[in-house]
This record gives C-alpha cells, structure tokens and sequence, in this order.
C-alpha cells in the first residue's frame, strides 16, 4: 500500500493506493452498499452511495452516534465516485489491475493537522474490506475499537512519513 499527504491549495489530501484481488465491479459494491459499507468502512451511510444527491453518513464509536451530511458528487460506475464527509471530500478512483483493482482513495482534509490519524483509521478499514472481499470478513473497526488493532502505532508511523 502506498500512502502520501499533498498540498491542494489551502487544503491537504491524502492519498492511499492499494491493489486488491477483485475486480472494479466486486469493489464498487463495497464502497457504495450501505450493508457492505457497515462492514468495514468507518460510517454508516444512510441510502446508497452509487446515486448521487445527499445523504447521511453515520459515525459510530461504540454506543456513540454522530450524523454527518454527505452529498454525493460524481458515482460513475464502477471506476469513480466522490462525496463530501462533512467537510471533508472523498475520492475513490478504481482501475482494472489484471484480474484485480488498483483502487485510489483521495481524502481532501477540513483539518489537514488530522492527517496521520486519519491515515491510520483508512489503513483499518481498507485492511477489513479486503478480508470482507476475499469473503473472510474480521468485523468492523470502528472509532475507539481501533486502539485494539495498532492504530496508535499506524498514527505514529503516519504521522513520521508526513514530516518527512
């Protein structure tokens, strides 16, 4: 997996690439099914995110529940779908890679000094959708579950890259 910080004008955007097994289609669905959604991603969204137009997108920390407005931009299937997070901005470009998915997560920060955090919580989550695509689900990880899964050492990792 590959992860960098960039500057974009007055923001930052992070960028994580990785190669999964399965191809654009299998990923797609993934990304934009809310009952797949819940089980890796970091939210819970209200409708599909495979229609553009607005939407909810839940953050859950064990009995914490925190509605945050999304609408999404562009769902072009199966290769592109961008939505805002709350102020935030998602971009999931997928390419055919042989028989697999080179998949491109462009996440556009409100607060670019969250970065490492924010890195090791997708770094979690895209390590869960892989096993829920190869049909090995672990379960969710989710807000303050995810100290239990190295996401303090993950941040501390970020968090020396990005300086560099």
């Amino acid at each position: 997996m590959h992860a960098e910080m960039i500057p974009t004008g007055p923001s930052w955007t992070l960028i994580f690439i990785r190669e999964l097994r399965q191809p654009p289609h299998e990923v797609w669905a993934a990304l934009t099914d809310p009952a797949e959604l819940d089980q890796w991603a970091p939210f819970a969204a209200k409708s599909s995110l495979a229609v553009t137009g607005d939407t909810t997108l839940t953050m859950i920390d064990g009995d914490e529940r925190q509605d945050l407005p999304a609408t999404v931009r562009t769902a072009a299937a199966p290769s592109l779908l961008e939505y805002t997070w709350g102020e935030d901005v998602l971009r999931w470009e997928l390419e055919p890679a042989g028989t697999g998915t080179r998949l491109t997560l462009r996440h556009t920060l409100s607060h670019p000094d969250t970065g490492a955090m924010v890195a090791a919580g997708w770094h979690l989550c895209l390590d869960v959708l892989q096993h829920l695509l190869d049909g090995e689900p672990v379960g969710v990880i989710r807000g303050k579950d995810a100290l239990n899964h190295g996401w303090e050492e993950l941040r501390a990792s970020y968090e020396r890259q990005f300086r560099r």
